[in-house]
């Protein structure tokens, strides 16, 4: 599936998973399905029994659930359990 310009598109379950995954960002229809129920997941809206996801809206969950660079899994370490304020200070 190409990557939609407009961020404004709306996208399918199925076809959000697919963009997702195509922009570097790894997801499956049923996470997406699974964070909707839970909680967790990008915002969405229901058309006739159908969710549907804004193409910008995804690409902003999926680049606020990455984590900042790293070299290494302690750094990840570090960085998870560090106060968000430093690790947001440190990505500047």
């Amino acid at each position: 599936m190409p990557l939609p310009a407009n961020p404004d598109v709306l996208l399918t379950r199925a076809d959000a998973a697919a963009a997702l995954t195509e922009a570097g960002y790894p997801v499956a229809r049923a996470t997406l399905a699974t964070k909707a129920t839970r909680g967790g997941g990008p915002p969405y809206f229901c058309f006739n029994g159908r969710a549907l996801y804004k193409w910008g809206e995804l690409l902003e969950w999926a680049r606020a659930n990455s984590s900042v660079k790293i070299s290494s899994t302690s750094e990840l370490d570090a960085i998870r359990s560090a106060p968000r304020q430093s690790i947001l200070a440190a990505a500047d």
